[in-house]
């Protein structure tokens, strides 16, 4: 296993070929539901942190922190997509499975088995199990959980701030995790066999379903948890720009590496006429029937589907009343596009611009915008190339934009949607936020923390292009570990059944950072994702934009101005070069 992939701490294995169950499988106990199977303690009450031992050393997590985090005994938090049922256990009962092949009754059909999990010992714990499908076939996983007091914050579903122990109750993060492997997609499964590890802790598993029917057609990925605000009884009205269109919307809030949860008291969509005014009424979305929703730390809300025709290449309002106080939250900060906050009062049904009094240059909580129809979504994953610095504010002329326009031109392939997952600053091997806590740090997590929800997770993914590295170099990385890291993405992906493309990285050559010793590690990574046939494709942007008298920069006419940063013209070359060919 490599360096990264320990790091990591989470291997992933495809789903291997249907065979019928062995004889051994009909031997062994009929299935049962989880939480028949408890065993485990791992909640305590801070008043009596002896009544529960989930690591062997006396040591618990916190009713009260659960509680605080909006994580409540059967809730259902959605995270990357699954459905994951907080076990409905009072704190000191038994709320966890210590896997040692249990077989574990689970039903449905999707693209991933989602694992609500945390190790004990100080270690990953690590092990592998099998899937029974109700045609009588099988698939086998390998997985592993991150220690729950050890493990890597970028990763984490759920951080508490305290440990419980006999002792008394200790100042230090408390991790809970959602690893996803592979399911044979279209098969109904039936049942879970769990490794054999009984330092893997399972709280809760599900199959995440597929999406058939929907398209992402807009999203922006989560990459920090700054101070913002702070926002009290105000209305935040969003402007993004969809790929695709349909007749139905869903929206999408994350909230993403937070300690708490955030309650959206309402909300609402409307096509933009311009600045904050609505062409027509906003229409009202649901969530489960209600108005509004709380969103616990670290997990999702969708919304019900609305009948709502969503144009194509055209830009939505997104509105939605904040009740309470926000004093942080999850942002992607480099949006490029000007947003609207408003006047205290919910303006959600607001036609008009005028209660929006302040702007805003970011996107918060708001993570995507899926349509109904369409044959699926195309990932861009990125740093601020793929981002859209220093394209035109207002002007929707990043490269995933111009890519997104050139698709709904032609009909030789399909209109897929085009998904934006670009982070100013990001990397593919090193993390700039450190994935908890207020940061001012929005560079976000790496590339290979945040490739399962920025990536697997997307809403209908088919294709996903990785356009990364430049950061890596300019701040020190070698191209061994760059290539390292680019290996691992498409292995994930591939595993997933995602058609990977890499794209070369563009030449630097007059920003401070691009010397002539990091021009050599970024020609070594590029050379190596030209000949290397680990992607199922290449995108040259390199070769693009590249000074063929000067091959380290780029050229004039391309040049933002900065030398790292293509400007529109450049940005639109980028996207002009794309074989459509290669994202079908």
């Amino acid at each position: 296993m490599s360096a990264l992939a320990l790091a990591l701490f989470a291997v992933l294995v495809p789903a291997g070929p249907a065979q019928a169950a062995g004889p051994e499988e009909g031997e062994r106990a009929e299935p049962l539901p989880l939480e028949q199977l408890f065993d485990n303690t791992a909640v305590s009450d801070d008043a009596r942190p002896g009544e529960a031992d989930f690591d062997g050393t006396g040591a618990s997590l916190s009713a009260q922190d659960l509680t605080a985090a909006g994580w409540t005994p059967g809730r259902t938090p959605t995270v990357q997509g699954a459905r994951l049922a907080w076990p409905r256990r009072k704190a000191g009962a038994p709320d966890n499975v210590r896997a040692a092949g249990q077989s574990v009754r689970v039903e449905g059909r999707g693209d991933a088995l989602a694992f609500l999990v945390a190790g004990t010992g100080g270690a990953g714990a690590t092990g592998s199990g099998r899937v029974a499908y109700a045609d009588g076939s099988g698939s086998s996983y390998r997985l592993t959980a991150p220690d729950w007091r050890t493990g890597p914050l970028a990763t984490k579903a759920l951080a508490l701030p305290h440990v419980n122990t006999p002792g008394g109750q200790l100042a230090e993060k408390a991790r809970l995790y959602v690893v996803t492997v592979p399911l044979a997609r279209g098969r109904q499964v039936a049942s879970v066999r769990l490794p054999d590890s009984p330092s893997l802790h399972v709280f809760a598993v599900s199959v995440r379903a597929t999406t058939p029917g929907w398209s992402g057609s807009w999203a922006a990925a989560t990459a920090g948890h700054p101070a913002v605000g702070p926002w009290s009884e105000r209305t935040l009205r969003l402007v993004v720009h969809t790929s695709v269109g349909g007749p139905r919307v869903r929206l999408r809030f994350d909230n993403t590496f937070a300690a708490g949860p955030v309650r959206i008291g309402s909300a609402t969509v409307a096509v933009q006429e311009a600045g904050a005014a609505a062409r027509d009424v906003p229409l009202p979305v649901a969530f489960g029937g209600a108005a509004g929703v709380e969103v616990p730390a670290g997990a999702q809300a969708f919304s019900d589907p609305l009948d709502f025709q969503v144009p194509a290449d055209a830009k939505l309002l997104v509105s939605f009343h904040l009740p309470g106080t926000v004093t942080a939250a999850p942002v992607h900060r480099l949006a490029r596009q000007r947003s609207y906050v408003s006047e205290a009062g919910d303006h959600t049904a607001d036609g008009s611009a005028t209660a929006y009094t302040t702007v805003l240059t970011s996107w918060p909580l708001l993570t995507g915008v899926d349509v109904g129809g369409g044959p699926g979504s195309v990932v861009l994953l990125g740093d601020s190339i793929t981002d859209g610095e220093k394209s035109t504010v207002d002007a929707d002329r990043r490269w995933p934009d111009v890519l997104a326009a050139r698709l709904l031109a032609q009909h030789v392939v399909p209109h897929y949607g085009v998904l934006n997952q670009g982070i100013s600053a990001n990397r593919v091997v090193a993390d700039r936020y450190p994935g908890d806590g207020v940061s001012t740090d929005t560079g976000g997590v790496s590339a290979l923390h945040r490739f399962d929800r920025d990536v697997l997770a997307q809403t209908s993914a088919r294709t996903a292009v990785v356009l990364q590295g430049v950061n890596d170099v300019r701040w020190g990385a070698t191209a061994d570990e760059v290539i390292a890291g680019l290996r691992e993405i498409a292995d994930r992906g591939q595993q997933r059944g995602l058609r990977m493309l890499a794209a070369t990285i563009l030449p630097c050559e007059g920003e401070a950072r691009c010397t002539a010793a990091v021009d050599g590690e970024r020609v070594a990574v590029n050379a190596w994702i030209r000949g290397a046939g680990v992607f199922d494709g290449v995108l040259d942007f390199d070769g693009v934009v590249r000074d063929p008298d000067r091959p380290a920069r780029m050229l004039p006419a391309y040049d933002s101005g900065d030398h790292l940063h293509p400007g529109d013209t450049g940005l639109a070359a980028l996207a002009g070069s794309v074989d459509l060919g290669l994202l079908d």
